[in-house]
């Protein structure tokens, strides 16, 4: 086990505990391959099932699972006009299983996400019965102001260089330049500090460095 490693499942206890005092569950996988299992096991077959953007759910092999398993997909880039993506996110809303990853979370137990058209951070906030967040430990930040940085400077601007954000300052440069482009894809900040409707929120706190 790496340094690293060690310290991950030594902080883990810490993170589960603060979770679940502020309504979420939470539990901790060493690895990817026992974050792919866990996820699995909490989805029963025929359940309706539907995701937001996610490196992290690529890299873990569940988007794969969740898009052939004995699910109810709702694959969100299905629709081909408008009028369909409309009732998609009908059904999405209104899906049981909405799976993602977080931008950052806090050792206090919160959420951070920066959102661009916020459909994402929408569902986590209500909507789908059940949210699993699977996230790498490489998240973890001291504070939401920390949480919000990291975002700025370490997830958003590779991902606005993976979803071809052309007329962004990061898209251009590789740095957060805090614009106001129409394709800013951080738009919509929320931080989850609280879950009023517990056992909802399952994150999956995995002892790796996965997404950005």
């Amino acid at each position: 086990m790496s340094y690293k490693s060690e310290r991950y499942q030594l902080a883990a206890p810490t993170l589960i505990k603060n979770f679940e005092r502020r309504g979420m569950d939470a539990c901790y996988c060493e690895t990817s391959k026992e974050a792919f299992d866990k996820v699995l096991s909490l989805i029963p077959e025929g359940a309706s099932v539907t995701t937001g953007g996610s490196e992290t759910l690529q890299e873990t092999g569940i988007l794969k699972a969740l898009t052939t398993g004995p699910y109810e997909f709702i694959d969100r880039k299905s629709a081909k006009t408008k009028e369909e993506a409309r009732a998609l996110y009908g059904k999405i809303v209104c899906s049981d299983y909405y799976l993602m990853s977080t931008n950052a979370f806090t050792k206090n137990g919160e959420l951070v996400n920066l959102d661009g058209n916020g459909n994402r951070v929408a569902c986590l906030i209500n909507g789908p019965e059940h949210v699993i967040i699977v996230t790498g430990m490489n998240k973890l930040t001291e504070s939401v102001e920390d949480a919000i940085v990291r975002i700025r400077d370490h997830a958003a601007p590779p991902n606005a260089v993976r979803v071809g954000c052309q007329d962004t300052a990061c898209m251009k440069t590789g740095v957060c330049g805090q614009c106001l482009s129409n394709d800013c894809i951080c738009c919509q900040l929320v931080i989850t500090r609280k879950s009023r409707h517990p056992g909802r929120i399952m994150v999956i706190l995995v002892g790796e460095d996965l997404g950005f």
